[in-house]
């Protein structure tokens, strides 16, 4: 049995850290503020295969499925619905990319397929079919719940003797060459550290910050924080929004209907880099300029009242991909996601708990694809599509 820590408390580092416990590592983890206060409270909830390159096809596929048997294996009602993914063309060179992704997805068994506006309208009841020429659809894709999913996590991993501290933040480390031997950590304003045998950087847009007090340049891993914001309404009969529907040519603008409540969480890529860490202060004008999209989609939606707002971070990377792998001899990371980690977290967790314990996984992950050393050769892959 190795000590492994792993920094950050998002669904990344708590999945990851499950992971490590279920393969017998004792594991220690790290969040500075409280589980789950970066991206994963506040993401839009989806989860798709619908990519339009191989390795993030093949790896959404198997977190597809992953997800289909978490709740028996985590033993939690993590609402997890496979209520699909719609998404809609606005021309004739989209419809002719919509049936080359459908092709790619069909050849590694996700089932998309391309629908007509009147199949469309049976699936989102409220959906505006006229500015629409057809839809990818997947009714496999879905949406779960990231409060219970996390702490579903959580309280299996601290079940499985996880030492998990939350408002404890790592300030630095001690290396021997290509080592990291022990990570230093403040918690109640006292500085103290713990051996360790390995460390995974789970902590998504604050990775740079790790990577350099690791002794590593910061922009080895370029990350940077991308302020996304969500609106939701009031609730609405249920069944009138349940996949998440996106016209890609508007902006990536999308609906979905949340599964708790049934209000309705609009977005879209009206986003900007963030002024710092901190800034997730939602703005008037992403209100404003997102909720003109929701009503053009499902015109319906202009009767609603609005309930809540909120701020989070796409932590991007310049392709768009996620850097998973290894960076020193006992040093990993899992970060930079890009909006992708809620829904990748089973599979990309488990992928990196087996690398580090096992030196190999049986998750269908392209560890050349993600590798966090292709940026510094200059190796970007096919930025990945971004939506949800």
């Amino acid at each position: 049995m190795s000590k492994v820590a792993v920094i950050g408390g998002g669904i990344v580092g708590v999945a990851a850290a499950y992971e490590l416990a279920k393969l017998g590592e004792e594991v220690v983890l790290f969040e500075k503020g409280y589980f789950g206060s970066g991206s994963t409270f506040r993401c839009a909830t989806g989860i798709r295969a619908q990519f339009t390159d191989e390795a993030n096809v093949r790896l959404m596929k198997y977190a597809v499925e992953h997800w289909e048997r978490l709740e028996d294996e985590l033993g939690f009602d993590i609402n997890f619905r496979q209520t699909g993914y719609l998404f809609l063309a606005t021309s004739e060179e989209e419809v002719e990319a919509f049936k080359a992704n459908i092709r790619l997805q069909n050849r590694f068994g996700v089932p998309t397929r391309l629908i007509d506006m009147d199949e469309a309208r049976e699936i989102v009841p409220i959906l505006n079919t006229e500015p629409f020429l057809a839809g990818a659809w997947n009714p496999k894709d879905g949406k779960a719940n990231p409060f219970k999913t996390l702490f579903a996590y959580l309280f299996r991993a601290r079940e499985l003797g996880v030492d998990a501290r939350e408002h404890t933040e790592v300030v630095g480390f001690e290396r021997e060459g290509n080592e990291i031997t022990a990570v230093k950590f403040r918690s109640n304003g006292k500085v103290e550290s713990v051996k360790v045998d390995t460390v995974l950087n789970a902590t998504n847009a604050w990775a740079p910050i790790i990577n350099e007090m690791a002794g590593l340049k910061s922009d080895i891993v370029p990350i940077k924080a991308y302020k996304h914001q969500l609106v939701k309404t009031e609730p609405l009969e249920k069944g009138q929004a349940e996949p998440l529907v996106c016209p890609p040519g508007w902006n990536d603008a999308y609906i979905i209907q949340d599964g708790e409540d049934g209000g309705v969480i609009c977005g879209a890529g009206i986003e900007h880099e963030a002024k710092s860490l901190s800034d997730v202060e939602p703005t008037y004008d992403f209100l404003r300029g997102v909720l003109r999209y929701a009503v053009m989609i499902a015109t319906p939606l202009r009767y609603a009242h609005v309930i809540r707002q909120w701020a989070g971070f796409y932590a991007k990377t310049p392709d768009r991909n996620p850097a998973i792998g290894k960076l020193l001899d006992n040093f990993y990371i899992a970060a930079g996601f890009s909006g992708h980690g809620f829904m990748m977290a089973p599979a990309a967790a488990q992928a990196i708990a087996e690398l580090i314990a096992r030196g190999r996984s049986k998750v269908p992950l392209d560890w050349d694809w993600y590798d966090p050393y292709r940026f510094e050769r200059g190796e970007l892959r096919t930025s990945a599509f971004q939506i949800g």
